[in-house]
């Protein structure tokens, strides 16, 4: 809650571009005819960072670009950023989205670790686990 009340002042520079602050977590979100903003973003969010005694994490820090897979016409993606890396997914708050606005990768994670959960259940249970155990309870 602190970083969000400190970040406050962290607003983008250029109109159209959007800031999403969670916890620690900072999206910069900038539309496709902003895209040549993205450098002069970068780096009010580093200027801003050495102003309040913060520094940004650059291999923290990823770009995604957002494509309408159903639209007909092929798009040019920009030129990617020296210094940033692109990725095709991303995490936002637990949820795996794609550079398509896709969520199954997302799903597929969630079904794995289901499964996974089942399989660990089901050795339990093979090895003697009682299914009548009552459950504990966190003090």
């Amino acid at each position: 809650m602190s970083y969000v009340v400190n970040a406050a002042d962290l607003v983008p520079i250029t109109p159209g571009n959007e800031f999403c602050k969670y916890a620690d977590d900072t999206y910069l979100i900038i539309l496709a005819n902003n895209v040549n903003t993205r450098m002069a973003e970068i780096n009010n969010i580093k200027t801003w960072a050495c102003a309040n005694n913060l520094t940004l994490n650059l291999t923290k820090t990823v770009e995604i670009v957002f494509v309408d897979s159903k639209r007909r016409r092929q798009v040019q993606l920009p030129s990617p950023l020296a210094t940033i890396s692109r990725v095709s997914s991303l995490q936002v708050l637990g949820v795996t989205i794609s550079s398509q606005m896709s969520v199954s990768e997302h799903v597929s994670t969630v079904i794995s670790s289901c499964a996974k959960s089942i399989y660990a259940l089901r050795t339990l249970r093979s090895h003697g686990m009682n299914n009548e155990a009552p459950a504990t309870q966190v003090r």
